[in-house]
């Protein structure tokens, strides 16, 4: 297939080297630079995402959010007509919902892991679209990204963009129940690592081998797989969900989840935005005022 790939940031370019082998690939990014790698691998690179999608079988957008799907996308009307688009980009419910009916070839595909996981093709991916035969063939386009057990077609992209948001939660109430966990043990006298390890018959265990190495000290957040700025705005994204709908199951205010959106802004107000999100849990981390 011709496909278009824009959005060559850090996970866009580890998911556009997977389509090299069996598709043409022409890639853009609003800052060209990042493209270099892909075109060193065979890519070709296009000077505006309007050439990019021209003569695409399939146009694939990885962008960092939903108002920049509409910038990049929706304003400049940049999908052709009948040609499918599988966004990447986590988005909400309401954008997804937005977006396809916009433009009826929409397929939500956010993936679910970090940037190991997208070097190793193991993934979480979900495919969502009313379209059977299109589910279909973005399914095919996207298995190498993807554990097997783990890709997943379901009916429409709102239902895929919220499988997204609920792996991200977990995600993040994890990490601050982490936070929690390090700063009860040192009050305890329990060092990190006899913390960690105390963890690991716990509900906490998964996030504590997943961050154990920046905890420790043995990997630093500089450059890190998933950016604190990337999860607290799809934390963002989570609340006004929430907040739009108005709901009324326990929980509804989402307490846990803006506990940690505060470690984590804490975190981008001195500065480590643009770190690995572990940087919520190493020592002299920033007091959320909690």
């Amino acid at each position: 297939m011709r496909i278009a790939f824009l959005g060559t940031g850090r996970m866009g370019t580890e998911l556009a080297l997977h389509l090299l082998t069996d598709h043409q690939l022409t890639v853009w990014n609003r800052t060209a630079s990042r493209t270099e790698r892909l075109a060193g691998a065979g890519a070709s690179v296009a000077a505006t995402a309007a050439e990019a999608v021209e003569g695409a079988d399939l146009v694939i957008t990885s962008l960092f959010g939903p108002d920049a799907v509409r910038e990049t996308v929706l304003e400049p009307g940049l999908i052709p007509v009948g040609t499918p688009w599988a966004d990447t980009t986590t988005v909400s419910p309401a954008d997804a919902d937005e977006f396809a009916a916009a433009v009826p070839t929409y397929v939500g595909v956010p993936v679910v892991g970090t940037l190991g996981p997208a070097r190793a093709g193991s993934l979480g991916v979900f495919v969502g679209s009313p379209d059977a035969a299109l589910r279909e063939r973005v399914l095919d386009v996207v298995a190498p990204w993807a554990d097997p057990e783990r890709l997943r077609g379901v009916e429409s992209a709102r239902k895929a963009a919220t499988g997204k948001l609920l792996a991200n939660l977990a995600l993040a109430v994890s990490a601050q129940g982490l936070r929690e966990a390090l700063a009860l043990g040192d009050a305890a006298g329990a060092s990190a690592e006899e913390t960690l390890d105390l963890l690991g018959t716990t509900g906490l265990a998964f996030i504590a081998g997943m961050k154990g190495a920046f905890v420790r000290g043995e990997r630093t957040t500089e450059g890190g797989d998933f950016t604190a700025s990337a999860i607290a705005k799809d934390a963002r994204l989570m609340i006004d969900t929430v907040d739009a709908a108005d709901g009324t199951w326990p929980g509804a205010d989402l307490p846990a989840l803006r506990s940690a959106l505060a470690s984590l802004d804490a975190e981008i107000g001195a500065g480590h935005g643009e770190d690995d999100f572990s940087t919520i849990l190493l020592p002299g981390a920033e007091p959320t005022g909690e």
